[in-house]
């Protein structure tokens, strides 16, 4: 379970995102700017990821029917309904939202706008209006532009950039844009933090929205190993600008991520694992905060290792991994035999031996065992004369 120190709000996506990666309440864990600690939220409306606008990209049961889309709404029409959407939704939770995504995802890669319902029908000028009829439906809310790949400096940040320096001259309301982060492992923007910095400079907050860092599966040690440092890369950046006001991890276990079933063969892209056992991720967000970096006890875990058959020339044996009162993410067992046994397959583990020394380590989907819980693998062994049952030390 994730601890009530351990967030500062809680963020759901309620309905579904035209790339297929909504599909339903989607829970995600923030920081807020300030004591660095994680906390869940009292108020988990804290920031709302519905774009009251709904652009194209991203639908809402309120957008029109698609069947209206297609050449039959004048320009005045779509105003009139954009604005009375906006002004119903913002104004229906005056109050008690504190931040709202008003325009999600408006440009192309190449900087251009994204071709919308809104924006064919009424230019680029309805994202001023959105803000605009937003800022009047609840003047205390802050009001952001949110999208992706725009994390470094690029042509896409780049125009939106532009789009945000020349809404700031013209008076409209905005606070905010947001990088949503969906990044893939190991390629962390190096210009991250100046592109943070100079959204900064224009005078409005910057939040790190989506973030997540997918990688090819199976995981193993030296990914998660990058993980941990890009993690701790992109909170860092963000802690290093004033403005930089928070980050939200989007889906906060591997279970309930988007990337599974859009990226296949990939995943693992949170800091926490399907059994909610913190990843070493987990611990890269800690010390970018300027948290600790001390890991779970395992003075409440041991290894326990068993013949289960025997005949002439072989053996099986099995080492069960348990805990009660602590629980690991990771382990490595280590053993030497006292009478020339060798493994000869393993099975649920991966094991290597050298001379009597043995060093079994887990398999890349079986590494986290939970308080209360235990893992189980196994081999199949030579002997001769004798096999005594060997001391087992879990690291």
């Amino acid at each position: 379970m994730v601890r009530s120190r351990e967030a500062s709000s809680l963020t759901t996506w309620p309905y579904e995102h035209s790339q297929g990666r909504r599909g339903g309440p989607e829970p995600s864990l923030r920081w807020n700017g300030g004591p660095a600690r994680w906390r869940h939220a009292r108020r988990p409306r804290s920031h709302d990821h519905r774009s009251p606008n709904s652009p194209n990209h991203c639908k809402s049961a309120s957008r029109p029917s698609r069947d209206r889309v297609n050449g039959t709404w004048t320009s005045a029409q779509l105003g009139s309904l954009l604005q009375n959407h906006i002004s119903t939704e913002v104004g229906r939770y005056k109050g008690e939202i504190a931040a709202w995504d008003v325009v999600n995802e408006p440009f192309n890669e190449d900087g251009t706008y994204r071709s919308t319902l809104w924006y064919n029908g009424l230019g680029a000028d309805y994202i001023a209006n959105a803000l605009t009829w937003a800022h009047a439906a609840d003047p205390a809310a802050k009001l952001y532009i949110n999208d992706y790949n725009v994390e470094g400096v690029n042509a896409k940040s780049t125009a939106l950039y532009n789009l945000v320096k020349s809404l700031k001259a013209a008076g409209v309301p905005i606070d905010g844009v947001g990088l949503q982060a969906h990044l893939i492992l190991g390629q962390v923007p190096a210009t991250l933090q100046q592109n943070i910095q100079r959204f900064a400079d224009l005078g409005v907050d910057v939040a790190i929205t989506e973030l997540d860092v997918r990688m090819a599966l199976p995981a193993d040690s030296t990914e998660l190993a990058q993980q941990k440092a890009d993690f701790k890369s992109v909170v860092a950046a963000c802690v290093a600008v004033t403005r930089c006001v928070n980050v939200t991890v989007w889906g906060f276990t591997d279970s309930d991520s988007w990337v599974d079933s859009t990226f296949p063969g990939y995943g693992a892209a949170t800091p926490y694992d399907a059994n909610y056992a913190p990843k070493p991720a987990y611990y890269g967000i800690s010390e970018a905060l300027g948290g600790t970096t001390t890991t779970p006890p395992t003075g409440a875990c041991a290894a326990a290792y068993s013949v289960s058959s025997q005949w002439n020339t072989g053996f099986t044996g099995q080492v069960t991994i348990s805990c009660s009162g602590a629980a690991l993410s990771s382990w490595k067992v280590n053993w030497t035999y006292g009478a020339g046994q060798q493994i000869t397959q393993a099975w649920n583990a991966t094991c290597t031996q050298s001379g009597a020394a043995v060093s079994c380590a887990n398999a890349s989907y079986n590494g986290t065992v939970g308080d209360g819980s235990s893992v189980t693998f196994g081999f199949n062994a030579s002997w001769s004369g004798s096999n005594p049952v060997p001391t087992v030390t879990l690291g």
